[in-house]
């Protein structure tokens, strides 16, 4: 567990601006960067875009859809952020990938899912870490595993973003999350629970994004 009370030396990161950069499917088509990237994975209705719009204050910066499997590319964004204390600022660029998990979608498109996230975590060298989210109200799911297990084999950096906290009540949600923890076999992988409905437990998320912007 990565929630302990934020030390006193840990800056406090605002994201202040943000971009729709291009969408893309093939390595050829991504976007040139020369800052730190994060993606966002997940199954379709985990809400993947939700957070990527409350961690920049942009509502409708990446679109969200009511229907499984709609979003078939790789979405890139720019973000610029501050660092008040410190009087600096930086960018880095957010990848949303395509939502994983409905049955609806065919078996071919399911393949094309798997080649293109597979091509992307192999060549995008921009790729700094992967923020896997997955809700906190139900068990390891084994799409989820696997999802792990290619980020894994690719010693690939990673979090779990544990959505929808303000379902369970607030004296449970430590246990749960660890609980959680454990069926992902995170070990010493941070999971960070959290809140669109109450805006709460992105800071955390936040700092962790920070310090590897800075590794």
């Amino acid at each position: 567990m990565n929630q302990k009370s934020r030390p006193s030396s840990t800056p406090v990161i605002r994201l202040v601006e943000s971009f729709y950069v291009k969408s893309a499917v093939e390595p050829a088509d991504y976007p040139a960067s020369a800052y730190p990237e994060f993606a966002f994975a997940g199954k379709s209705n985990v809400g993947k875009s939700t957070l990527i719009n409350l961690l920049t204050n942009h509502h409708g910066l990446a679109k969200t859809s009511s229907t499984p499997g709609k979003t078939r590319l790789l979405n890139f964004f720019l973000v610029r952020y501050k660092v008040d204390e410190q009087e600096t600022q930086g960018f880095m660029q957010f990848t949303d990938l395509p939502g994983y998990g409905f049955a609806e979608v065919s078996l071919s498109e399911q393949e094309k899912w798997r080649k293109m996230v597979t091509k992307y975590l192999e060549q995008r060298s921009q790729l700094r870490s992967m923020i896997l989210l997955a809700d906190i109200r139900h068990p390891a799911d084994k799409k989820d595993l696997l999802m792990l297990e290619m980020l894994r084999l690719r010693k690939i950096d990673h979090c779990i973003v544990a959505t929808k906290s303000d379902k369970i009540p607030k004296t449970k949600i430590q246990k749960t999350a660890q609980v959680l923890a454990k069926d992902l076999g995170l070990g010493s992988v941070p999971i960070f629970p959290v809140s669109a409905l109450n805006n709460t437990g992105f800071e955390p998320l936040l700092e962790w994004m920070y310090q590897r912007c800075q590794a």
